[in-house]
């Protein structure tokens, strides 16, 4: 199948799943995941109607940022603080926050550049040593922090990327621990403090994300198919 039929076949998946749970579908922000693919598969995916594009990593952002059409760009993998400076201009939003270090270096550089980032706390609801983010009972700490601390961060809400399971409903508890907190914390009144996006589910697990609250779903290898770790531009 092509990147268009692809992503047909993604959108009805995701409001079929939002359906069942009681929502609606356009509620719910598809963002395609992009590692590894060349900007031609970007650009087919933007003109099949993809509004938002996720990275991985700052190196490939900056390899295909000029080659690609207009689009929202979001930072999704781990980003070590002294690549901020390299796309503080060019992503909305930077999903895996999970240190205060980090926070401060994208308030500094935001503050650089004269805006206000979005932002997600990157939560580890299964602890695993693999993967980055914050514990959840680490998450209050941080969001208290940021809104003190760091004037040029704007905090949408939290991603979390659960473990991999061969059965998508072995992780659903961990999709729900993180909705329990998202709902807490949207109770926060603060003008930086704006939970939109409860950022959970990936190719394999999206419709379970979706069950348990998701509104934003990070789809790749769905969309694209396997990655190609040979070519990136």
């Amino acid at each position: 199948m092509s990147i268009k039929e692809n992503i047909r076949e993604i959108n009805e998946i995701k409001n079929e799943a939002a359906a069942k749970a009681g929502r609606n579908g356009d509620d719910i922000l598809l963002v395609a995941v992009t590692k590894t693919r060349p900007y031609e598969d970007l650009n087919e995916a933007i003109d099949a109607g993809i509004t938002d594009i996720g990275e991985n990593k700052v190196q490939e952002i900056m390899d295909k940022y000029d080659f690609v059409k207009p689009v929202r760009w979001h930072l999704i993998g781990h980003l070590q603080t002294n690549k901020v400076k390299y796309i503080i201009d060019k992503v909305s939003m930077i999903h895996s926050v999970d240190s205060i270090k980090l926070a401060e270096e994208i308030n500094k550089r935001a503050a650089q550049h004269n805006l206000t980032m979005d932002i997600l706390i990157q939560v580890n609801a299964a602890q695993e040593e693999s993967k980055f983010g914050i514990t959840t009972d680490e998450t209050e700490n941080m969001i208290h922090y940021i809104l003190k601390n760091c004037p040029n961060i704007n905090i949408r809400g939290l991603m979390c990327i659960a473990p991999f399971e061969d059965n998508p409903e072995d992780v659903r508890i961990f999709f729900a621990q993180v909705k329990e907190q998202y709902d807490r914390f949207s109770k926060i009144q603060h003008e930086r403090l704006d939970f939109k996006y409860l950022s959970m589910g990936m190719s394999h697990d999206f419709e379970v994300a979706i069950a348990e609250g998701s509104n934003l779903i990070r789809v790749g290898t769905a969309i694209f198919g396997a990655r190609n770790y040979n070519k990136t531009v």
